[in-house]
């Protein structure tokens, strides 16, 4: 009699510690702590390997952290090993939902939902009746009617389960953007945050129904509502977190990269585990913190996490960090390794190549670079229209005119070309073919788009002049005088402008001095301007009698 009692007060301590391990477990998963969760679910399924619970959990586990695949996986061996119980059958459901299988999917709720008739059973149909509808919202193909009918059914078991108006939060936000998006209407969340708030009245200490309200606001690019109720969140348990996740995430969305990586490295300090530290890499690189993304995904590649994500993130960084004076080799090595790991084109974004050909140039490898960024032009016509301007710049830098001319002029066919990009295609046209007409044209173009940019009307006179080599008709007259009409007093004395303006007084000086309107004294004044700039120029010192 005693070695029974002794048996049954061993199996209830057992069954006691199961499901506080589960418990805890599941707490992990909530607050992502998805690796340790993982392994606890494990060693509650290595103890008692029928476990339909641990198995559930796990499954779901593993959706939460994105892995669908080993989700249904995992469902699919917890109704293997426990088909009578009543979590592994909403498992199958949800497997079965999840591939397609409407049909087989309902026999299996059908079960589970038999399976918990009756009063005493009605706590496990309530998770039932949670389970599936989790399933009906959460899969791609969702059926929202359906978990709202299960979802009233299960609050009407369980009126303070806090899991349960989260889910109906949950169907009812997405039921409002479904409307939305179909009738082309404002979202109205209304509902679904009075579900989300209701939590809160349940659970004073629970966040999760907050951060879900910041989430909808988030969503409607309503940051100071969103960060108003992330804190709130915050204010209820500083250890959640998601919180600082989801606040990282929005603050990023605004471009408040600084604060973002606080959240982060808050986030990192509560879930210390290496997706954590993935994490925290990924988002210093997309704040463009390139030097510490640097040994934040060296760190993950050493504890076991290599990938063409990681090898992205070292491509660039190292392009970008100052402070790895070999940084350009390392990065070469990275994009060589994404390109060995990238399966298909899909894997490949024009960024990507972009990196690759930014490299080669920073190694000295400029028409290798250009012929990468080219590359990358031909995947669409938004990337053909983002990487132009800087291969025409690329070609005009390196000296190769007709290049830089024909790039623009492609160019000019998909998008209005800038100041500046005008500017450099007359500049091409004069340094490369020595097309003066067409050079004059485009610097026309330019000083109509900006009136005040000296060097238009430079260019515009070098060129008439050109046309006009010897000053039979002085076309370059009005352009140089222009020149030193935008640039007076001290201004002409600056090293951008001494150049022009010294040129510009010359010639009409010149032409002063040899054109039918001869005027000694404006020659004078001409080369007054020359020689206040340059004391030492020997024609002005001639020209105003000065030895």
């Amino acid at each position: 009699m005693k070695n029974i009692l002794l048996f049954f007060f061993l199996t209830a301590l057992t069954l006691t510690a199961n499901t506080q391990s589960l418990i805890e477990a599941i707490n992990k998963t909530n607050n992502e702590r998805f690796p340790e969760a993982i392994r606890d679910f494990k060693s509650l399924i290595a103890t008692s390997p029928a476990d339909g619970l641990a198995y559930y959990n796990l499954g779901n586990c593993y959706f939460k952290k994105g892995e669908v695949d080993s989700a249904v996986s995992i469902w699919n061996k917890g109704f293997d090993m426990a088909p009578t119980n009543h979590l592994s059958l909403v498992g199958k459901f949800r497997a079965l939902w999840m591939n397609g299988d409407k049909v087989g999917a309902q026999a299996q709720l059908t079960k589970a939902r038999e399976l918990t008739k009756g009063k005493k059973l009605k706590p496990l149909r309530a998770e039932v009746l949670r389970g599936a509808a989790e399933g009906y919202i959460k899969s791609q193909t969702k059926d929202l009617d359906a978990a709202l009918t299960l979802l009233t059914e299960a609050i009407e078991i369980q009126p303070n389960n806090e899991e349960n108006y989260l889910l109906q939060g949950d169907a009812l936000y997405e039921q409002a953007k479904k409307i939305a998006q179909t009738n082309n209407t404002t979202l109205n969340a209304s509902d679904a945050i009075k579900s989300y708030n209701k939590v809160l009245d349940i659970n004073p200490k629970s966040p999760r129904g907050k951060l879900r309200v910041a989430n909808i606001y988030q969503a409607a690019d309503n940051e100071t509502e969103a960060n108003s109720i992330y804190k709130e969140a915050v204010a209820i348990d500083s250890t959640f977190a998601p919180a600082y996740r989801e606040r990282a995430e929005m603050l990023m969305r605004f471009n408040k990269m600084k604060l973002a990586i606080q959240d982060w490295r808050k986030y990192l300090a509560l879930n210390n585990n290496l997706e954590a530290l993935y994490r925290y890499g990924s988002a210093l690189y997309v704040a463009k913190e390139y030097c510490e993304a640097i040994n934040v995904i060296l760190e993950v590649n050493k504890r076991g996490i290599v990938n063409l994500f990681t090898e992205r993130i070292l491509a660039k960084s190292y392009l970008e960090c100052k402070g790895v004076s070999n940084g350009p080799e390392l990065g070469m090595a990275a994009s060589e390794r994404f390109f060995q790991l990238a399966d298909t084109a899909k894997d490949v974004s024009y960024l990507d190549i972009k990196t690759k050909g930014d490299l080669l140039m920073k190694l000295g490898k400029d028409s290798l670079g250009i012929m990468e960024w080219e590359k990358a032009t031909k995947m669409n016509q938004d990337i053909f229209k983002e990487l132009t301007g800087d291969i025409a710049k690329m070609y005009f830098k390196m000296k190769k005119y007709d290049k830089a001319i024909e790039t623009y002029l492609a160019r000019q066919g998909v998008i209005e070309l800038t100041v500046q990009e005008w500017f450099n295609l007359g500049q091409s046209y004069v340094y490369g073919p020595k097309n003066y007409n067409e050079a004059d044209t485009v610097f026309a173009k330019v000083s109509s788009m900006s009136p005040s940019y000296t060097p238009a009307y430079f260019f515009r006179a070098r060129c008439k002049l050109k046309l006009d080599a010897n000053n039979a008709l002085w076309l370059a007259r009005p352009y140089y005088a222009k020149v030193l009409e935008l640039v007076t007093g001290d201004e002409r004395k600056k090293d951008s402008n001494k150049k022009m303006v010294i040129e510009a007084a010359k010639y009409l000086g010149g032409y002063y001095g040899a054109s039918l309107e001869k005027d000694p004294a404006k020659v004078k004044e001409y080369f007054q301007i020359v020689y206040d700039l340059d004391p030492n120029d020997a024609q002005a010192k001639q020209v105003l009698g000065i030895k």
